[in-house]
């Protein structure tokens, strides 16, 4: 098969749809094959019947627009069906050339497409069929070459088939993607805008995608990692900063300006430089998986910029490429990737495999749909309609094997091939499901569980999706970590003034023992975290109440309403000198307690020195200065303070194992002393009972022992360390604190308060223990056991 040409039929002579002048006929009208079929399908739907979609007229079920004109394409030798995607490499008799492999199981034909410089296609048939895997080897075909693929098949939605040949496919399986989605009429397998939308997606859509569509790139391999260290940082040790490849960099002044937003970016030493400076042991970087804009944010300008959209597994973004897009994104991933190691930083990516961008059946078909929809898919009763658990229109079958595979073939591929070293997955629970429910058994976990690979590096799940029984904090099997969002509702109500007693914010301070103490789980299962990019910065989170979306686009109807937030007496920015001096302690309040409390702290990109989104909640189509961060801030030395104390105590945290323990407390006694590995105190200096434990209350205080942490250093010996008084007044008013005397302590040192702007007491103060202290009004106060 050789090169087509837009604007022909099936026949190749002009359709009735591609040839009429523009203006003459409404839109729809030119997707289709003529008015009387259009009429049938209406009839037909009435009926209550199943129709046929309209095709072309001579049309043959399975033919790709113009496949009988045709000529013969390049030679197509048989290949292998392993591995799956387009894989570079030596053929029979030493020629060099690319193998292609693609699941699609219920395909009648698969056809490669070959694209030049210039657009022109060409097509090679792939007649090998090992176990549902169409193959093929092409000579010649080298890295750089531009691909897709056209699948024949049924069109029968309502079975749940959406083949089209006339939509070109991205290969699930592509490591670089070149172009961008930008979802015209033509992307669509149906007619999108069809006048009876109810019946919008069951008529088939003939015209050619393939101009308006990315397409696949072959990738060479050719990098063997031999000179990268990974850093290997144990969980119990990890400081996690969230934070977004585009957005962290676009206006870092110290990026040169071709290289922000990208990943060259992300790895210039003036990047690299403040995640140093700050201590954090990882990046979890938003989504990195080639993505898609929808269509409701082009229209209306706006843009993805989270990126949670994805519709390739195995390739890198892209639009975060400085150096190209024919490949070069590959090496500049890895490059990225090398750079973070060499400082000690691990990469974690936020990875979305739990829905595509392809949407409800109203979407467009780019990928999977057209491949096999049935058999990626998890579809209703009634197949025309997809089964939605993540509120984004579709959700992948991960409990089928080809599913499955796909999946762990590109987990696999980031760690072993592009030096990853965890994920965090976004609504985890939607792959946990076996038929319907939520099931800790499920294939999905199962496989990880066993992986030789993927069992080593670091698992985060987002604990939960939109499904029925979705919310499974808490229930994810040893290996995995989770999102704790009630260690973050906990302690966002503690400092707001909302929490009725102290009992939740004791199991939160102390790693969720009520959430994560069996199966041999400890307390770095709990990531603990106060914001995520899906909500208020923490400076907005002592700035607003309500959400300001209004720049969405959606009438401020996105984003949650349950924000937990404290405006502390002003709706947004303020000039009260009194409002901005309280607001700048409650983020002291926020990031001490974050990085005191026993689980993994997560911090967001910029939060240690006061971004802002302006109060919108729900910032994911605002790519521009809302969603980036604004490296300014560090210039007032108001907020620089505040990345100083955020550094100081990360650094505080690595210092001392009692702060990042790697066993649960036991809260018993551990020597002949009496003293517990962990104990909690009133302010009147005594130990909590259980009434006080269920008192009102608006101040806690927590005692870490470092006599009796658990567990022994690399050459076997006891692990010991300081000991520490930490004490939490969320009151507004002073608190008298008696400081419990021997034999918990005969003297503290006082290390930090955060009612003072310059963050830090005076060195060397010290207090005896029986002391009455007089604690500040929502403060945090740190003191350390001096004898």
């Amino acid at each position: 098969m050789g090169r087509t040409r837009r604007g022909r039929d099936r026949a190749g002579t002009p359709g009735p749809h591609s040839t009429a002048p523009a203006g003459t006929e409404e839109p729809w009208r030119r997707a289709v094959s003529s008015a009387a079929e259009q009429g049938a399908v209406n009839t037909a739907v009435d009926a209550g019947q199943a129709p046929e979609a309209p095709r072309a007229p001579g049309a043959v079920r399975g033919a790709g627009p113009g496949a009988s004109a045709q000529p013969a394409g390049p030679p197509v030798w048989p290949g292998s069906s392993h591995p799956l995607g387009a894989r570079f490499r030596t053929g029979p008799d030493g020629t060099a050339g690319t193998n292609f492999a693609l699941w699609a199981q219920g395909a009648e034909a698969v056809e490669v497409c070959l694209f030049d410089a210039d657009g022109a296609e060409t097509r090679c048939a792939l007649t090998e069929l090992t176990h549902e895997i169409w193959h093929g080897f092409l000579p010649g075909v080298r890295p750089g070459q531009r691909y897709g693929y056209r699948v024949h098949g049924r069109w029968d939605p309502w079975t749940g088939a959406r083949f089209n040949p006339a939509k070109l496919l991205l290969d699930p399986y592509a490591r670089a993607v070149d172009g961008d989605f930008t979802l015209p009429p033509e992307v669509y397998g149906h007619v999108r805008d069809w006048p009876q939308q109810y019946i919008a997606d069951t008529v088939r859509d003939d015209r050619d995608s393939a101009p308006f569509v990315p397409k696949g790139v072959v990738v060479h391999d050719d990098d063997d990692w031999s000179d990268d260290v990974r850093p290997k940082t144990p969980w119990a040790d990890s400081v996690i900063y969230e934070l977004h490849v585009r957005g962290f960099t676009m206006r870092h002044p110290g990026v040169p300006e071709h290289l922000r937003g990208t990943y060259a970016g992300l790895a210039h030493p003036a990047a690299v430089e403040h995640l140093v400076r700050l201590g954090v042991t990882a990046v979890e970087l938003l989504p990195v998986h080639q993505f898609a804009h929808e269509d409701h944010l082009l229209r209306r300008g706006l843009r993805n910029h989270w990126g949670y959209n994805s519709v390739g597994y195995f390739a890198p973004h892209a639009g975060y490429s400085s150096s190209g897009t024919a490949g070069q994104q590959v090496g500049e991933f890895k490059r990225m990737v090398r750079a973070l190691h060499a400082a000690g930083i691990e990469v974690i990516l936020d990875v979305v495999y739990n829905h595509t961008a392809e949407a409800g059946e109203l979407g467009p078909t780019l990928s999977l749909r057209g491949i096999d929809n049935r058999g990626y898919y998890r579809l209703q009763h009634d197949q025309r309609r997809y089964a939605d658990y993540t509120g984004c229109g579709n959700t992948l079958h991960a409990g089928r094997p080809h599913v499955l595979r796909m999946i762990t073939d590109s987990l696999r591929y980031w760690v072993t091939e592009m030096g990853v070293d965890g994920f965090r997955f976004d609504l985890a629970a939607a792959l946990a499901r076996s038929m319907h429910d939520v099931d800790m058994l499920s294939p999905f976990l199962a496989v990880i569980a066993q992986d030789p690979v993927l069992r080593r590096v670091k698992l985060i799940a987002e604990p939960w999706d939109v499904g029925s029984g979705g919310y499974q904090v808490g229930a994810f099997p040893p290996l995995w970590t989770e999102w704790n969002d009630r260690y973050r509702d906990a302690v966002r109500d503690f400092w707001r003034g909302a929490l009725p007693d102290v009992r939740d914010l004791g199991y939160r301070l102390s790693g969720s023992s009520d959430l994560y103490a069996w199966g041999g789980r400890r307390p770095y299962a709990s990531v603990n975290f106060v914001t995520a990019h899906d909500g208020f910065t923490l400076r907005d989170l002592v700035s607003y109440e309500r959400k300001h979306n209004e720049a969405n686009g959606e009438e401020n109807r996105d984003g949650t309403n349950d924000n937990r937030s404290w405006n502390c007496g002003a709706e947004g920015e303020t000039a009260d000198p009194g409002i901005g001096a309280l607001r700048r302690r409650q983020l002291r309040n926020l990031l001490t307690t974050l990085l005191l409390s026993t689980g993994v702290p997560m911090l967001v990109a910029g939060d240690e020195f006061g971004r802002t989104q302006g109060g919108n909640n729900n910032a994911y189509c605002q790519d521009n200065g809302v969603g980036w961060v604004d490296w300014s801030l560090l210039e007032d030395p108001q907020w620089r303070e505040l990345c100083t104390l955020a550094a100081r105590l990360v650094a505080l945290r690595q210092e001392h194992p009692v702060l990042r323990r790697r066993a649960f407390f036991s809260g018993r006694p551990q020597a002949a002393d009496g003293l517990r590995d962990l104990a909690w105190f009133t302010p009147a200096g005594a130990e909590m009972t259980e009434q006080d434990w269920y008192a009102p209350a608006a101040a806690l205080g927590m005692y870490l022992s470092g006599r009796d942490i658990p567990g022994r250093d690399g050459r076997g010996r006891q692990v010991a360390d300081d000991s520490f008084l930490a004490l939490l007044h969320a009151g507004d008013r002073p608190l008298p604190w008696v400081l419990p005397g021997p034999p918990w302590a005969a003297e503290y040192e006082l290390l930090l308060d955060t009612s003072r702007e310059d963050q830090a007491a005076a060195p060397g103060t010290r207090h005896r223990g029986g002391q009455e202290l007089a604690v500040p009004a929502r403060s945090v106060l740190l003191l350390r056991v001096a004898d």
